[in-house]
């Protein structure tokens, strides 16, 4: 098995179907290519959930059946979040209020 990155940043995002459709556009032609040159980040792929997700919490079970897209990109470093060309990239302002999403740096063990 080929070494894994020894740093991943993980973006996952239920996004409302009204703007699933400009959300794919914008991320594919404008967002992935813009975060991949920037400097620090080595590449990325995008992922969308297949079938329903099972939640934990407290004890108690569920499920859900939300799509929930992911984008995983591996980075040099946590610095590679702080350069000028990241930083004028990063987010996603005209979907907002049209999305739940979580961002995070992990670091391999």
């Amino acid at each position: 098995m080929p070494d894994l990155p020894r740093y991943l940043l993980i973006v996952s995002a239920e996004i409302d179907a009204a703007v699933e459709a400009a959300w794919n556009k914008w991320y594919d032609e404008e967002h992935l290519p813009d975060a991949l040159a920037c400097p620090g980040v080595l590449a990325g792929s995008r992922y969308l959930s297949v079938g329903d997700a099972s939640l934990t919490k407290d004890g108690g079970k569920s499920t859900s059946a939300a799509k929930t897209y992911m984008a995983v990109y591996e980075l040099s470093g946590p610095e590679a979040l702080e350069t000028p060309e990241f930083i004028e990239m990063r987010g996603w302002y005209q979907f907002t209020d049209k999305i739940t999403a979580r961002t995070q740096v992990f670091e391999k063990l």
